[in-house]
């Protein structure tokens, strides 16, 4: 057997740059590569591996070990989950940064590499600089953080054990019904040791990716299901868009009527005008989706993971007989709410479920309501976009700007607040990529980075970034990443002076924003929304901030001016940020739906004591779907 004399490090990078997929005949690179920031557990080894051989893998230096994470988890969502980014850290706080970013990949279930340095195995240096010690055992280091969040972890004591981690680890990237973080830790001085590696280890691979059908007695129960429903509904997740399905469920829907409403990841399964296009479901969802969902006697979740936001907490479904049956390519998630499981790929799946279903169709008088309350939700999408509110305007007109500056295939990106809710009603699909909302984690500091990821993956698209204040200031490090790659992104900044989100929940549970608002402290608060005469607002500069990182920045008070902004921001050739403030308080209504967030069940606040009567009444309509 033929080998070649390399570090690790060496042997790992040129492994994971021969690394290919292919599904459906279409063949390409996995890693578009490895994103990083050295230190002293990873610049002599994967550091020095990087730099040897910079044909292998690209090198991007980002600002942030979190946002890098996010930058590879945009890129994988991007593509399909088809591809990556190779993430790599020193040892210590650089390695911890990365465990947020860990568990949104595999919340999302998206594929990440992880390569944090680690603790000398040798133990010769020990402890050295950053190292955890802990009495009970001397095998831990603070990348035993990754355990829980990863869906693979190995540590290599041994530079002989990179050949069947790496082996292991590709295994997970690219199943579709594994995938998530995997994280291989890699103790800086084995990154540095030599071994005979056999050149077929570092040979180009194929991993394909199939399309697995589901057990075909069970299709049959489907079908027959479907067939004896009056109500059915089509709940689209993630997995339609990963399996690239959407032409396969716009079929099944023009041939059977059946209506659509969409997770937040679903979103963009089909386009908006879609006559069974019914919109966002759950708790962000329209009242054109949760209408149907009250009513529906058969639900067929495609690719969703059933989060409480998309069952409204488990009161959407009101129908005493509903049943469900789920499509998903993980048993786990086809398993829920005791469905039929249909495991399989949403592609193929759909496809049978069509040819077992043709001649079959819901009754005219079903197939028009869902149409004409796509209209009506269209009509009030329109009015939300015009509501003319001043003197700050409103963020639902705010998002209606950048839906009417951006064109088909463009995209935007978003995470969490105050303004995933609202785009998910809101936005009007086009592309089944050109909505990304990162509403698993739904991590704050994620839409900038992601964006990045987006942009990397798709630069010939337009990546349009909206978030929030409260996410700018945590994590705006990777503007600096867009201009050094020359990667533009137009960030449109909405500035709601706090935590909007959180400030409505909180008005809604009957704590009046405590927490929640940028102002200055006075008479021992930070101010509540209940203040007559509030204390002044933080003098935070954001647009100054995003111009000192390298930005053009762009100042709109009115609708009018964001409109024009965005208009010059397309000839502008690096990251745009356009930066409006909005009314906090002028929020898109909810509609028709609930959410469990419990109320404390003793206060000595009134308001409170309130929202937990009214949060008693409505969680009586909670159920489980057995």
């Amino acid at each position: 057997m033929r080998t070649v004399r390399l570090t690790a490090a060496q042997a790992l990078v040129r492994f994971l740059a021969a690394q290919h997929v292919e599904r459906d005949g279409v063949e390409h690179r996995f890693f578009a590569g490895c994103v990083g920031i050295f230190g002293h557990g990873n610049v002599a080894g994967i550091g020095e591996a990087l730099f040897e051989s910079p044909e292998s893998l690209t090198y991007y230096q980002a600002r942030n070990e979190q946002a890098m994470v996010h930058m590879a988890a945009g890129y994988a969502r991007m593509r399909n989950r088809l591809g990556t980014l190779v993430c790599t850290t020193s040892i210590g706080p650089g390695a911890t940064n990365m465990v947020t970013g860990a568990a949104l990949a595999t919340v999302n279930r998206l594929p990440v590499l992880l390569l944090p340095g680690d603790v000398f195995a040798s133990r010769r240096p020990d402890p050295v600089l950053q190292q955890l010690e802990t009495p009970w055992a001397g095998d831990v280091s603070v990348n035993d953080c990754f355990r829980p969040v990863s869906r693979y972890f190995d540590r290599i004591w041994r530079p002989e054990q990179v050949i069947p981690a790496a082996l292991q680890a590709m295994r997970v990237l690219v199943n579709q019904a594994e995938t998530g973080a995997v994280t291989l830790a890699f103790p800086q001085d084995v990154q540095a040791e030599a071994y005979e590696y056999p050149e077929a280890f570092l040979a180009r691979r194929v991993w394909r990716v199939p399309r697995p059908e589901p057990d075909p007695a069970l299709l049959r129960a489907a079908a027959e299901a479907i067939r004896a429903s009056r109500r059915p509904l089509v709940v689209s997740g993630g997995g339609t868009i990963y399996s690239e399905a959407t032409e396969a469920l716009r079929a099944l829907c023009d041939a059977t009527g059946i209506p659509v409403g969409e997770t937040q990841a679903g979103k963009g399964s089909l386009p908006f005008d879609h006559p069974s296009a019914l919109g966002a479901i759950g708790v962000t969802g329209t009242f054109a989706a949760n209408r149907i969902a009250a009513e529906a006697d058969l639900v067929i979740g495609v690719g969703t993971r059933w989060s409480d936001f998309t069952t409204a907490s488990k009161t959407a479904f009101r129908n005493p007989d509903v049943r469900f049956v789920n499509v998903n390519v993980a048993d786990f998630d086809a398993a829920k709410h005791a469905g039929l499981q249909l495991v399989g790929d949403a592609r193929v799946t759909l496809e049978r479920l069509g040819e077992l279903l043709e001649g079959w169709s819901v009754d005219d008088p079903y197939r028009e309501r869902a149409a004409a309350l796509n209209r009506e939700w269209n009509a009030e999408v329109e009015r939300l976009y015009g509501l003319g509110h001043g003197p700050l305007p409103a963020q639902s007109e705010v998002i209606g700007a950048v839906e009417a500056a951006a064109r088909p295939q463009d995209v935007v990106v978003c995470a969490a607040g105050s303004l995933p809710g609202e785009l998910h009603k809101l936005w009007r699909t086009r592309d089944p990529k050109g909505y990304h909302v990162e509403y698993g984690y739904s991590c704050m500091g994620y839409e900038i980075a992601g964006g990045l990821g987006v942009k990397l993956a798709a630069p010939e698209r337009e990546v349009y970034v909206l978030v929030g204040d409260g996410s700018y200031l945590m994590l705006s490090s990777e503007i600096v990443t867009s201009i050094q790659e020359g990667l533009k992104l137009t960030i449109v900044l909405v500035d709601s002076h706090g935590f909007n989100s959180i400030g409505s929940l909180s008005r809604s549970l009957g704590t009046e924003g405590f927490g929640t608002q940028y102002r200055f402290r006075r008479d021992g608060s930070l101010g509540l929304d209940s203040d007559d005469d509030p204390a002044p607002l933080l003098p935070v500069d954001l647009a100054a901030n995003a111009e000192a990182l390298g930005a053009h920045a762009i100042r709109a008070r009115t609708i009018e001016e964001l409109r024009a902004a965005l208009e010059a921001a397309r000839g502008v050739e690096r990251t745009v940020v356009v930066a409006v403030e909005v009314d906090r308080y002028e929020a898109v209504p909810s509609y028709e739906s609930w959410w469990d967030v419990p109320v404390a069940a003793v206060s000595e606040v009134g308001s409170v004591r309130e929202a937990r009567e009214r949060y008693e009444a409505a969680r009586a309509a909670e159920r489980s779907y057995l």
